[in-house]
């Protein structure tokens, strides 16, 4: 029997992984999928988004979540059964979708893939990593190579390692497929150069294809037929030298709240709040006064995105639930008091 392809989809937060996800799903062209999604964190936001989209090929029960941390820590205990189950249903998927965190490394889980229980059923399709053009211009993912040494030279004992700067590395190191992504807020000289560095950085045969709102043509994303699990000597990785790795340089945690008065005046707030703390992410729902639909939330550096997704359900309560990313150190109390002030509107 020919083996079920999967595809990995990784890439910094806020790079527009969901979109480009509810993006294929809408043009799918009849494909039955399988979608596992994984969150940094403990409520499965984007797993919601997912289904609230209504896609005829991928029903409610082929959204899968992981949400007890990491994928690429807990792939022994949560990744590998949730592949057996999909893999021993009567109607299997014809193709595996696999949406990461913003935080994890692809490698550990593309080596997931090699596990004895589904090596001979399933194969990685491709890797496609998903960057911020705007986030990427702006330096937020390089180090600046000359203040570093700059730094260091003033400084011997400073420890200057940029766990984000790593992460970038690793997921670009393993792409089969890079999406420069939201080219729609960056010029054409800008973008270009974007471009060159990427290309710079990934191997030999990669390729590089732009969108804005995760746009990607169907036929691009799938089909890559990499074969990643055979290939990895030839993706390196900073933790090659480990047995897994932790996300203490990161943290995350949920604001819950009730009503925010306009969704205005919740993007101004949240935007407001990301700099004063230096937040790297949020996301999420959040109730609106006078409202009947949800608002959703999807924030990343100075942009503040939302829209009104769907109708409250009436099973469900009104609430706001917004998670928040950022490095180890975020001042959660006042994060979440200065958060929770605007959404407290009757």
């Amino acid at each position: 029997m020919a083996k079920i392809p999967a595809t990995v989809i990784t890439g910094f937060l806020g790079a527009g992984k969901t979109t480009l996800i509810r993006h294929l799903l809408g043009h799918a062209g009849g494909r039955r999928l399988a979608l596992i999604i994984n969150e940094f964190g403990d409520v499965g936001i984007d797993g919601e988004i997912l289904k609230a989209c209504g896609a005829e090929t991928c029903a409610e029960d082929d959204i899968l979540e992981l949400a007890n941390g990491c994928i690429c820590c807990t792939v022994a205990d949560d990744f590998l059964p949730t592949i057996e189950a999909l893999l021993a249903r009567p109607n299997p998927p014809e193709h595996i979708v696999i949406e990461t965190s913003g935080l994890a490394l692809p490698k550990p889980l593309v080596k997931a893939f090699t596990w004895p229980g589904i090596r001979t059923r399933t194969t990685v399709d491709g890797v496609v990593v998903l960057l911020d053009a705007e986030a990427v211009a702006a330096g937020r993912f390089a180090t600046d190579e000359a203040a570093l040494a700059a730094a260091r030279a003033a400084d011997p004992s400073l420890d200057h390692d940029n766990p984000i700067e790593e992460l970038y590395e690793d997921q670009l190191a393993c792409a089969d497929l890079v999406v420069l992504n939201k080219t729609d807020l960056v010029d054409a000289a800008t973008l270009a150069r974007v471009e060159a560095d990427v290309r710079a950085r990934v191997r030999a045969g990669v390729g590089i294809t732009r969108a804005a709102h995760g746009g990607v043509p169907v036929e691009v994303l799938l089909g890559l037929d990499a074969e990643a699990e055979d290939d990895l000597a030839a993706r390196p990785s900073h933790h090659d030298a480990e047995d897994g790795h932790d996300h203490d340089d990161f943290e995350s945690f949920i604001v819950d709240g009730g009503n925010a008065p306009t969704p205005q005046a919740l993007a101004a707030l949240v935007g407001q709040v990301m700099a004063a703390h230096d937040i790297l992410r949020v996301k999420g729902f959040a109730a609106v006064a006078g409202s009947p639909a949800r608002l959703l939330v999807q924030a990343v550096g100075p942009r503040v995105e939302h829209y009104f997704d769907r109708p409250w359900r009436a099973s469900e309560s009104r609430r706001s639930a917004l998670v928040i990313i950022g490095q180890t150190g975020l001042d959660r109390t006042a994060i979440t008091q200065a958060l929770q002030a605007g959404l407290a509107a009757t």
